[in-house]
């Protein structure tokens, strides 16, 4: 498993913009209600606090810094998982609502000037999953070991020939 690439989450995220903004133009006035609720901005910020929180927590545990515990493995595994999937969900809703937040700028009517204001927090609580996934994914990585060019492949002690 290699880490996020950039181009897949703007490749992704410019997909949903595209079809927010076809479905939008389409159905905004039949089949939506009056107002956007604000439950996606709680549900993606809160995401993104959590994940943060796992980032710093993570790097800190690998690291082992004092008064930490060490980590498992299987954890660190688990997060590199939900940090991927994260990012991909992340820039999935942010190309959703960059399309429905231009939609609405580009509207002149009173309903779609209402609905701005979430439309924009969800973008921005969007990105922050994203930019909070890509973090945590990051800190799942193992720190770089100075004498790794001196040992042989396949040596875990760093003693060649000894065992």
């Amino acid at each position: 498993m290699g880490p996020t690439r950039i181009s897949t989450l703007v490749v992704a995220g410019l997909a949903a913009a595209g079809v927010a903004w076809l479905l939008i133009s389409l159905l905004y006035y039949d089949y939506l209600p009056e107002d956007l609720p604000w439950l996606p901005v709680i549900t993606l910020a809160g995401l993104a606090v959590l994940e943060a929180y796992a980032a710093v927590n993570t790097r800190a545990r690998i690291e082992r810094r004092p008064g930490r515990e060490p980590v498992n493995p299987l954890l660190v595994a688990r997060f590199a998982v939900l940090a991927k999937a994260s990012a991909l969900a992340g820039a999935i809703f942010a190309g959703f609502y960059g399309g429905l937040t231009g939609w609405l700028f580009v509207e002149r009517t009173q309903a779609a000037a209402s609905d701005r204001n979430v439309a924009g927090s969800s973008l921005l609580a969007a990105l922050a999953l994203v930019a909070a996934a890509l973090w945590l994914e990051r800190s799942c990585r193992v720190p770089e070991q100075e004498d790794d060019e001196d040992r042989e492949p396949g040596d875990r002690e760093g003693r060649s020939g000894q065992r």
